[in-house]
């Protein structure tokens, strides 16, 4: 492959460059969408025997669709601030054309009609999807393993997982196959997936990337996100995804300030930090790389201050029930004819959400309100708040949700994510930015919490922050399998 010099770093392929570089060198006839769409497809190949991230391979679509895309520019046809690049949605993401199981065996042989709208926008602006990526059954887990599709592992050490709901899209982001891919976050499966296989990925705020996959658009705990290798690619996600639309009720009528998410500054910015959230039990090395980060913040002028919080195991609990009923109102269904096909774990939330009582559920909303209470006070006086994105490093495959849900002890909490409270306040956005490796040689993850609906500037603080963390001596390092990805021939 020859070397593509750029203004930050040098690359061996265009499909190594950030989004809106490979869409600008396809545009000025440099290198050939096809020529990005085959190494993605090549790459995809390559790691999925290794580590199972994929339901489907686009291969023929996608390169008929790349071939297109240049003769557009041969053509000198308008083009997207997306064209020719490639990209992953996940597997519970209808796709027209592709067979979309939702990770379980109850959807048959599905195959839809129609894309969705987050889809579609990356379309739109000229993207090329390349791939259907894995996620448990109806995207319950941390843990993206399925009964139909078995286990998708960590591009750092395939004997870990690489977290759920979206892992699949993780580990095409991780292992360099896409720029970015699109997951779905209904209790942190864009963050979780991104902290344990080291990409970044953004909850947004609720109805900035309209919601229109479930049953119902007046949930309000889903959210579409991006799974990015950096946080530019991640901005340009938003750009093509975010704005209203009637096919959401709930979307919100603003669009995207790009130029204010890529502005990056960290110069006077006030950040609270907490690292356990008042109630977990925090890995030693998760605590020190998120103390690492807080430094590095503070050499680069911000101010930091350690809070603390009033919250406890009760979040978590409270948000398992309102997933439990998520569960069994959407998914309920499958149970009569399909349960013994079923992960046990799956029928065993939507049991639990069929028997819930309506007035405990109601009463969840006092403990979110208590919970905002808290985050609006923070937000008087901090611009963004700061907490590890999970609790602990990649999990063993063989290990489960069921591990990761015990009081130790000392009264702590163990658990896995740290995200499940911020989908309890789905208007903050939330962000995992890679901190690197652990002394097991495994990522860890940052999340950063903003004001509601402030996803610019939580994407311009992660800009920033990632830029110093580069430029500090402790250069992003990436999996084996990004380079196997990059260097086995086809």
């Amino acid at each position: 492959m020859r070397t593509i010099q750029t203004t930050t770093s040098t690359v061996e392929h265009p499909l190594d460059l950030p989004a809106c570089e490979i869409a600008r060198g396809i545009r000025e006839q440099r290198f050939s969408a096809e020529s990005v769409v085959a190494e993605s497809i090549r790459r995809a190949k390559a790691v999925s025997s290794v580590l199972n991230p994929f339901v489907v391979i686009r291969e023929e679509g996608a390169l008929e669709t790349a071939r297109a895309a240049d003769r557009a520019v041969e053509r000198g046809e308008p083009l997207g601030t997306l064209h020719g690049v490639p990209f992953a949605a996940k597997d519970l993401t209808p796709t027209a054309g592709d067979l979309t199981t939702f990770g379980s065996w109850t959807k048959g042989n599905w195959v839809p009609e129609e894309t969705a709208l987050v889809v579609r926008r990356l379309q739109e602006a000229g993207g090329i999807l390349i791939a259907k990526t894995t996620t448990p059954e109806f995207a319950y887990s941390s843990f993206t393993q399925s009964p139909r599709w078995g286990v998708t592992r960590n591009p750092w050490d395939p004997e870990r997982t690489s977290g759920g709901s979206s892992g699949g899209s993780a580990v095409a982001v991780a292992t360099g196959v896409v720029p970015f891919a699109e997951g779905s976050d209904m209790g942190g499966s864009v963050r979780i997936p991104a902290a344990l296989s080291g990409t970044v990925g953004l909850k947004p705020s609720i109805g900035r990337i309209p919601m229109t996959i479930l049953p119902s658009v007046f949930d309000n705990i889903s959210h579409f996100g991006p799974l990015a290798r950096t946080v530019s690619d991640a901005v340009s996600f938003m750009e093509a995804t975010c704005g209203p639309s009637d096919e959401d009720i709930s979307s919100l009528p603003i669009g995207f300030a790009s130029r204010q998410a890529r502005a990056g500054c960290l110069e006077g910015k006030r950040f609270a930090l907490s690292v356990d959230l008042g109630y977990y039990a925090v890995e030693p090395e998760v605590e020190r790389l998120v103390g690492d980060a807080a430094e590095e913040l503070r050499r680069a002028g911000a101010t930091v201050e350690v809070v603390s919080m009033r919250w406890s195991r009760t979040v978590n609990d409270g948000w398992f029930d309102l997933w439990c009923v998520f569960m069994s109102a959407f998914f309920g269904e499958a149970t009569k004819d399909r349960r013994a096909q079923m992960d046990p774990a799956v029928v065993a939330m939507i049991e639990r959400g069929v028997s819930m009582n309506a007035t405990s559920y109601k009463r969840i909303e006092l403990l979110r309100t208590e919970m905002w209470q808290d985050m609006a006070s923070l937000f008087r006086t901090f611009d963004a708040f700061l907490c590890p994105t999970c609790a602990v490093t990649a999990p063993w495959v063989g290990e489960n949700d069921d591990d990761y849900v015990a009081t130790g002890p000392d009264g702590r909490f163990i658990g896995l994510d740290m995200t499940c409270p911020f989908n309890m306040l789905p208007q903050l956005p939330a962000l995992s930015l890679p901190l690197g490796l652990a002394a097991n040689g495994l990522p860890v993850g940052l999340q950063i919490v903003g004001r509601r609906f402030a996803d610019e500037d939580i994407l311009s603080i992660a800009t920033a922050l990632e830029a110093r963390l580069a430029s500090s001596g402790r250069p992003r390092s990436r999996p084996a399998t990004y380079a196997m990805a990059r260097s086995v021939q086809g």
